[in-house]
């Protein structure tokens, strides 16, 4: 039988918040937990290897439907890997999106700054361009709408 892990002992081993480890239980990434005569959670190894998947995965950036559809795919190990890659080639164009997004960004915050470096406030270039909604929506668009 796996040893019993509590749930404190789940948190401190992986780096996870208890509320954390709990709302991956009621969301469904993990699997239910066997409770004790006391009816305290009685976590295995097995919780302890998918909520490391699942820490991983977050690191990673990947998006939690992303991690339940990985973790569903890594339930059935004979499977292609094709569905696998699929999940991390999305992923991966999304995070080279939203690197495009923040040079741009990078870019428009170096103007603004070195074209403001002088004068008084009401003669700031950053101040002048944060106020200019026409360039704000300019910027927006660029962006396709999404926050960075």
């Amino acid at each position: 039988m796996d040893a019993a892990f509590s749930i404190g002992d789940l948190a401190a081993r992986t780096g996870t918040k208890v509320e954390t480890i709990r709302y991956y239980e009621k969301s469904g990434l993990m699997p239910p937990v066997a409770r004790t005569a006391g009816g305290h959670r009685a976590y295995n190894k097995g919780h302890l290897d998918r909520l490391a998947f699942i820490r991983h995965s977050r690191e990673l950036g990947f998006p939690l439907e992303s991690v339940r559809t990985l973790l569903a795919l890594s339930d059935r190990p004979d499977q292609s890997c094709a569905e696998v890659d699929k999940v991390a080639h999305n992923h991966l164009r999304a995070v080279r999106d939203r690197i495009a997004r923040l040079r741009s960004l990078e870019t428009e915050l170096v103007r603004m700054i070195e074209d403001g470096r002088h004068g008084q406030v009401g003669d700031c270039r950053v101040i002048e361009v944060l106020a200019d909604q026409s360039h704000a929506h300019c910027l927006h668009d660029h962006h396709d709408g999404k926050d960075l």
